[in-house]
């Protein structure tokens, strides 16, 4: 179960974005298809961070520039409709949105531990 303080759940995704990342560092979408255990990794990691993402008001105010809604439903379609997913949409959000999450995130969290004003 997820941490109910902000500074926590930011913590998480970034943790599990990182982790993504070292798992697909160096594959090519067609190593990633053939590879199902970092195939099942990823989905499992991308399923924290949808959950992690349940920040409420706070998420647009900390990183107004990410897709929290389209982030939160890919944990939904992760744990109900997992058989529709494509490799090749997973293999596209790893490549091209969870740099940009974790940068998102990593300041956020400073922002968070440094007590800076949000309101």
């Amino acid at each position: 179960m997820p941490s109910e303080k902000p500074a926590n759940r930011v913590q998480d995704i970034i943790e599990n974005a990182q982790a993504i990342l070292r798992y697909t560092s160096g594959m090519d979408l067609a190593t990633f298809e053939e590879d199902r255990k970092t195939y099942d990794a990823i989905e499992r990691c991308l399923e924290r961070i949808a959950e992690a993402a349940k920040l409420g008001d706070l998420a647009p105010v900390l990183m107004p520039d990410q897709p929290w809604r389209i982030i939160r439903a890919l944990g939904n379609r992760l744990r109900h409709s997992y058989d529709d997913i494509a490799e090749d949409r997973l293999w596209e959000i790893v490549q091209k949105d969870l740099t940009g999450l974790c940068a998102a995130c990593e300041g956020a969290l400073a922002r968070l531990q440094t007590g800076v004003d949000l309101g």
